[in-house]
C-alpha cells in the first residue's frame, strides 16, 4: 500500500521560549489537494518548512512520501514554492525557469508554463525587476517544471489580481488532474473551498478540524440580512419557529440558523417590517469554511 504523500505525527517545534507547533498531526493523501489554514502565528509555515527539509522538528515524526524530509531521494520528486526569494535578482526569468528545468529528467516545456502564468513577455526580465505578482507566478513554475510527485505551495497567490489567481487554480487542478499531490497554505477561504480536496485547520499549531470542505461547512442553510446594529435578538427569536438560532457577527449582520424555508422567511421578513427594520441583502446561503475558520479561530487579531 502506498504511503501518504505527507504524514505528520506529534509534530513540535520551538523558536526559544515560543512554540510555534505544538504536537500536530495530519496526513496528506496522494493524488489530492490539502489545504491548511490557520491565523498568523499558527504555524502553518513552520510546518511546510519541516516538510521541505529546510528546518528540524524539535519532536515528533515527519515522512513525505514515506521518507525523512532531510533525503537526498526527495529532491528530485518534490516541488517547492517559497513565500518569497530563492531567486538570484540579476537572473531573467526565461533563465531561470530553464535551469531549475535541467535537475529534472522529465521536465515540463518551460515556455508552455511561462505562457499558461502570463509571463511569456517578461522572459527577458530580471527578477529584481518583475513585480510581486510576477515573482510569485515565477516561483510557482519552478516549483512545478520538475514534473514532482508532490508540490508544497505556500500562499501561492498572495498578493495575485484576480486573473492570476484564476491562472494558479487552473494549474492546481491540472496537477491534480495528473495524479500530482499539493498541499498548500493560504490565507483565502474561497481558494482552499474551490481547490482543496482535504481542509486542515490548524491553530496554536494544533489541528482544531480536518475534513473535506463540504464535510466541515455542513448541508445547514442560513438566512443572512443587513440591518442596523443591535437588534433585539431575544424578541427575534420569540417569533421564529422552535429550533431557530439567531447572531449578529460582525455588527449589523444578521445570522438566522434552523428549518430555513418559506416560514422562516416570511417570519424574518414580517418582524423586521413590524419593527420598522429594512432588512438589506437578505439571502438564503449555505455556511462558508470561513464561518467555520472563524468559529474555530476566533476573531481577534493576531
Amino acid at each position: 500500500m502506498e504511503s501518504p504523500a505527507v504524514e505528520i505525527a506529534g509534530l513540535v517545534k520551538r523558536y526559544g521560549r515560543a512554540t510555534a507547533v505544538d504536537g500536530l498531526t495530519l496526513t496528506a493523501r496522494r493524488g489530492a489537494v490539502t489545504a491548511i489554514l490557520g491565523p498568523n502565528g499558527a504555524g502553518k509555515t513552520s510546518t511546510i518548512e519541516i516538510c521541505e527539509g529546510f528546518r528540524r522538528a524539535d519532536g515528533g515524526t515527519v515522512r513525505v512520501l514515506g521518507l525523512d524530509p532531510a533525503s537526498r531521494e526527495l529532491r528530485a520528486r518534490v516541488g517547492v514554492m517559497l513565500q518569497s526569494g530563492g531567486v538570484p535578482p540579476a537572473m531573467p526569468a526565461r533563465e531561470w525557469l530553464r535551469l531549475v528545468s535541467r535537475f529534472s529528467a522529465r521536465p515540463l516545456d518551460p515556455e508552455a508554463l511561462l505562457g499558461l502564468l502570463g509571463l511569456a513577455e517578461h522572459g527577458r526580465t530580471p527578477y529584481r525587476r518583475l513585480s510581486g505578482g510576477q515573482q510569485q507566478r515565477l516561483s510557482l513554475a519552478a516549483a512545478v517544471v520538475g514534473r514532482p510527485e508532490l508540490v508544497f505551495l505556500d500562499e501561492p497567490t498572495a498578493g495575485l489580481d484576480p486573473q492570476a489567481r484564476h491562472a494558479c487554480w487552473d494549474l492546481v487542478r491540472e496537477l491534480r488532474t495528473a495524479g500530482v499531490s499539493v498541499v498548500l497554505t493560504t490565507h483565502y477561504m474561497d481558494e482552499a473551498e474551490r481547490l482543496a480536496d482535504q481542509v486542515v485547520i490548524i491553530d496554536h499549531g494544533r489541528a482544531v478540524a480536518d475534513g473535506s470542505p463540504a464535510s466541515l461547512t455542513g448541508a445547514e442553510r442560513q438566512l443572512r440580512f443587513r440591518a442596523r446594529p443591535g437588534l433585539d435578538l431575544d424578541e427575534l427569536l420569540a417569533a421564529l419557529p422552535a429550533g431557530s438560532a439567531a447572531k449578529e457577527s460582525p455588527a449589523g449582520h444578521y445570522i438566522i440558523e434552523g428549518q430555513v424555508g418559506p416560514e422562516l422567511l416570511a417570519t424574518v421578513t414580517a418582524w423586521c417590517a413590524a419593527e420598522g427594520v429594512t432588512a438589506d441583502d437578505l439571502s438564503i446561503e449555505r455556511r462558508t469554511l470561513e464561518d467555520v475558520f472563524l468559529e474555530l479561530t476566533g476573531r481577534e487579531l493576531r
